[in-house]
C-alpha cells in the first residue's frame, strides 16, 4: 500500500471510530431518556424543523398541550407543570439532536471521501448500506414513539428494543468496518476460534435485545431478589409460560424476560471465559488472547452491574452506567470477533504449526 493510500485509509478508520463514538454517546442518552420517562415528551416527527427546540414562552406552551393530549400525561402525569415538561422535553430533544448529528457526521465526510476518490469501490457499498441503516433508525424511532401516543402510556417494547438493537448493529458496523481496514496480518487460529468469537458477539447483541425488553416491561422493577426469581433459581414453569399462545412469554411476561436475561447472562459469561481458555491453549499469539480477556473481564463487571442494578431496584445513575458498560462490552466483543474472523490460507496455516 502506498504512503497515500495509508494516509487515507487512516483517515477513514478515524472517520468511522468518530461515528462510532457519537452512536456510543446516543445511546447512552437514549438510555436516560427512556428513564427519565422523557421519550414521549416530543409528539410529532420533524427531522428538519425539529432541529430547534421552542423558542420562547408561548412555543413552550404549545408544545406542553400537544403532550397533555396523549394517554401517558393523562393517566402518569396530569398535574405536571410547564418547568418539570421542560426537563422532560429537553432530554427527548437531545436525543434527537444527537440522532441527527450522527447522520450529519457520517454523511459529509463521507461524501467528501468519495469526491476525493479516497473509498476504495469494493468499501462504498458498504458505507452506503451503514448510511441506510442509520436512515432506517430514524424511522424506526418514530416508529417506536409512535406507539405510545394513541393507546398506551409508554412505547412498545417489542419498538423499543428494535430501535436499540438496530443501533448496535450499526455501531458494530462501523467498528468491523473500521477495525477491517489496511492490511492487518491474519491470526493463525483454528476456525472453532473464530466462530466463537463471532457468536459471542451475537449472543451479546442477542443480550441487549432482552435487556430493552426487560426495560420495555419494567421487568427490573418486578422481581429484585439474586440468585433467586420469584423464590427459585427456575421459576415454575406455570409462571413461566403462562401467557397464550406460548411465544408471547417470551416477549411480553415480565417473569419470563427477566429470566431469559439473567440466563443468557450466565451462558455469555461460561463462553466467555471458555473461550480464553480455548484461545490460549490453540496459540499463544498476544491479540487474540488479549481480547479474549478484556472481553471476559467486561463481561464480569457488566453481570455485577446488572446484579447490583436490579438490587437496588433501577436507580437511574446506576441503570445508566449499566447500559454504557453493554456498549463497552460490545465494543471489546466487536473488535476481537474482528481481529480474529480473517482466514488464514490452509498452507500458510500448516506451514505455520510445522
Amino acid at each position: 500500500m502506498s504512503a497515500a493510500n495509508d494516509t487515507h485509509m487512516r483517515a477513514i478508520r478515524l472517520w468511522l471510530y468518530a461515528v462510532a463514538a457519537l452512536v456510543f454517546v446516543l445511546v447512552l442518552v437514549g438510555g436516560a431518556t427512556r428513564l427519565t420517562e422523557s421519550g414521549l415528551s416530543i409528539t410529532e416527527w420533524r427531522p428538519v424543523m425539529g432541529t430547534l427546540p421552542p423558542l420562547g414562552e408561548t412555543a413552550w406552551r404549545a408544545e406542553f398541550e400537544k403532550y397533555q393530549a396523549i394517554p401517558q400525561y393523562r393517566e402518569l402525569n396530569r398535574g405536571m407543570s410547564l418547568d418539570q415538561f421542560k426537563t422532560i422535553y429537553w432530554w427527548e430533544w437531545a436525543h434527537r439532536l444527537v440522532g441527527r448529528l450522527v447522520g450529519v457526521a457520517f454523511l459529509l465526510p463521507f461524501l467528501w471521501f468519495l469526491g476525493r476518490g479516497w473509498v476504495a469501490p469494493r468499501l462504498q457499498p458498504r458505507l452506503w448500506f451503514i448510511f441506510a441503516l442509520g436512515a432506517l433508525q430514524g424511522a424506526v424511532g418514530w416508529w417506536m414513539v409512535a406507539s405510545g401516543l394513541a393507546d398506551r402510556v409508554e412505547v412498545s417494547q417489542y419498538r423499543l428494543a428494535t430501535h436499540l438493537v438496530l443501533a448496535c448493529a450499526i455501531y458494530v458496523a462501523l467498528i468491523w468496518t473500521a477495525r477491517r481496514l489496511g492490511d492487518r496480518p491474519a491470526l493463525i487460529l483454528p476456525g472453532r476460534v473464530r466462530a466463537t468469537a463471532v457468536g459471542l458477539l451475537v449472543l451479546v447483541l442477542l443480550q441487549i435485545y432482552l435487556g430493552a425488553l426487560v426495560a420495555g416491561l419494567r421487568a427490573g422493577y418486578v422481581y429484585n431478589t439474586w440468585p433467586l426469581i420469584d423464590g427459585a433459581f427456575v421459576p415454575d414453569a406455570g409462571r413461566l409460560f403462562l401467557d397464550a399462545p406460548l411465544w408471547r412469554n417470551f416477549f411480553e411476561n415480565t417473569l419470563t424476560v427477566q429470566f431469559d436475561h439473567r440466563m443468557l447472562a450466565y451462558g455469555i459469561f461460561i463462553c466467555a471465559l471458555l473461550h480464553v481458555f480455548d484461545v490460549a491453549s490453540a496459540s499463544k499469539q498476544g491479540p487474540a488472547l488479549t481480547g479474549a480477556i478484556v472481553l471476559l473481564a467486561a463481561v464480569t463487571v457488566q453481570a455485577g452491574l446488572g446484579v447490583w442494578t436490579l438490587l437496588w431496584r433501577v436507580p437511574l445513575a446506576i441503570a445508566l452506567i449499566h447500559q454504557a458498560m453493554a456498549m463497552l462490552v460490545l465494543t471489546a466483543a466487536t473488535v476481537h470477533a474482528a481481529a480474529v474472523a480473517t482466514r488464514v490460507p490452509r498452507v500458510i496455516a500448516a506451514a505455520a504449526r510445522a
